[in-house]
C-alpha cells in the first residue's frame, strides 16, 4: 500500500511567515520616514503644550475676576509672543490676523500656582532660531469677542496650532 505525500505548508509554518513579515513591515514603516514622525510628535507635543498654556490663563482669569496676567493686553489683534526678554522673543514668530506682536513675561503671574513651567518649543534651536525661557515659541491673544488663543508658532506639520476658548 502507498500513501500519497501531499506537499504544502503546516498552518504553523504560514502563521511564522506572517508574523515574520509583519514584524518587518513595522519596522521598514518607521525607519522610511523618521524625521517626518518626528515632526509629528513634535506637533503633538505643541498641541499638549498650547493647551496646558491656555488652563493655565484660564485659572489665573477665574481666580482673579476676570483679569489676565500682567503682559496680556485686551487689545483685539494684537498678540504677545511668550518670553522673558524684553525685545526679540517675537523675531520668526508672525501670528495670523494680528497687526503686531510684543513679548510677553507671563511667567511671574502663572507658573508654580497655575503651571510648572511655561512650555518651551520642542525644537530647541532649529539653527535659525533657539527656543528658551527668553523665547518660548508660543503666543497668546485676546479676541475682540473677549476669547482667548493660545498657539505654537512654527509648527512644523499642521498648518496652524492653536486653542481657543
Amino acid at each position: 500500500m502507498s500513501r500519497a505525500r501531499h506537499k504544502g505548508f503546516t498552518l504553523i509554518e504560514l502563521l511564522i511567515v506572517i508574523g515574520i513579515i509583519a514584524f518587518l513591515a513595522s519596522i521598514i514603516l518607521v525607519a522610511v520616514d523618521p524625521r517626518k514622525r518626528f515632526a509629528q510628535a513634535r506637533d503633538a507635543r505643541r498641541w499638549s503644550e498650547v493647551n496646558s498654556i491656555l488652563n493655565a490663563v484660564l485659572k489665573y482669569a477665574a481666580d482673579n475676576d476676570g483679569d489676565l496676567p500682567a503682559g496680556i493686553d485686551a487689545v483685539p489683534g494684537t498678540a504677545q509672543i511668550l518670553g522673558t526678554a524684553s525685545s526679540g522673543c517675537n523675531v520668526g514668530c508672525a501670528v495670523a490676523g494680528t497687526t503686531t506682536a510684543a513679548c510677553a513675561d507671563i511667567e511671574p503671574s502663572i507658573v508654580e500656582t497655575y503651571i510648572v513651567q511655561i512650555p518651551i518649543d520642542p525644537k530647541g534651536n532649529d539653527g535659525t532660531y533657539t527656543y528658551d525661557s527668553t523665547r518660548t515659541g508660543y503666543y497668546i491673544n485676546k479676541t475682540a469677542e473677549d476669547r482667548i488663543t493660545v498657539g505654537a508658532c512654527n509648527p512644523e506639520l499642521a498648518s496652524s496650532i492653536f486653542v481657543q476658548r
